[in-house]
């Protein structure tokens, strides 16, 4: 089986990468999987002082995978999206978002999640769930809490893309930058960030952390079951098929 997340630790900074090339990043349960067992790995080894996640292709995250959510069902990928905003929330070392390409639906959860989150200018937004008959239900743990309301209203109801410097403006990334100026911005982030102590680092993270690390573990199951719900039924069934099939066209 091709390993579909890779991990890379080097000078302190833990490079989780997300590399599905045949689904554009979509959240199967092997990613998931895969992207669970390296923030652990990171989030556990003693060398590490910083987390970065980015993807090695020209879109970040297409969101849920759709081909397997017509077969055999989210039942376990949408308790996994809880998992791995969990997993990013806690762990103890902080996690930055690299944001580059198109992100949709479910992989917006895992650039909210990020303790810091920066993104190309170039890079494009949907929460696209209302249009299969679905909502944004697990992932609204991290999202809503960053978006202003007016901007989870806006996003959420429409399914309305928006770019990299709206994602700034509506609070769902910390900073956006120009497209050449990515990863020289992402550096200058992590020159700060290993600039911290790591008990420094862990114990403000909790700090800063700890309502919304209580809200998902308080209301992830219940959400988990709604969103495999929302995807198991008639309606949603059908929108999935039918866009699959128009993508296949």
């Amino acid at each position: 089986m091709t390993e579909l997340v890779h991990l890379d630790v080097a000078g302190g900074v833990a490079t989780v990468t997300l590399d599905s090339p045949q689904n554009k990043n979509a959240l199967s349960q092997q990613l998931t999987g895969e992207l669970l067992e390296r923030l652990e790995e990171a989030g556990a080894d003693d060398a590490v002082r910083v987390i970065v996640i980015r993807s090695a292709l020209d879109v970040f995250c297409s969101g849920a995978d759709l081909s397997e959510a017509t077969t055999v069902g989210m039942g376990v990928g949408a308790q996994r999206m809880v998992d791995v905003q969990r997993a990013i929330v806690a762990n103890p070392k902080p996690v930055v978002a690299r944001v580059a390409g198109p992100v949709r639906a479910g992989g917006i959860g895992i650039v909210a999640a990020a303790d810091i989150s920066v993104a190309a200018s170039g890079s494009t937004f949907a929460l696209t769930e209302v249009r299969l008959g679905l909502a944004a239900a697990t992932i609204s743990l991290t999202v809503i809490p960053r978006l202003t309301d007016r901007a989870a209203s806006y996003t959420f109801l429409t399914g309305n893309g928006f770019d990299g410097l709206e994602a700034a403006r509506f609070g769902l990334v910390t900073l956006t930058v120009p497209d050449d100026d990515l990863d020289a911005a992402v550096a200058t982030v992590l020159e700060s960030l290993l600039k911290g102590a790591p008990q420094g680092l862990r114990e403000t993270k909790k700090l800063l952390n700890r309502e919304l690390l209580a809200d998902i573990d308080a209301r992830g199951k219940d959400l988990a079951e709604l969103s495999a719900g929302l995807f198991g039924s008639p309606a949603a069934q059908e929108a999935m098929l039918a866009f699959l099939n128009r993508r296949k066209a």
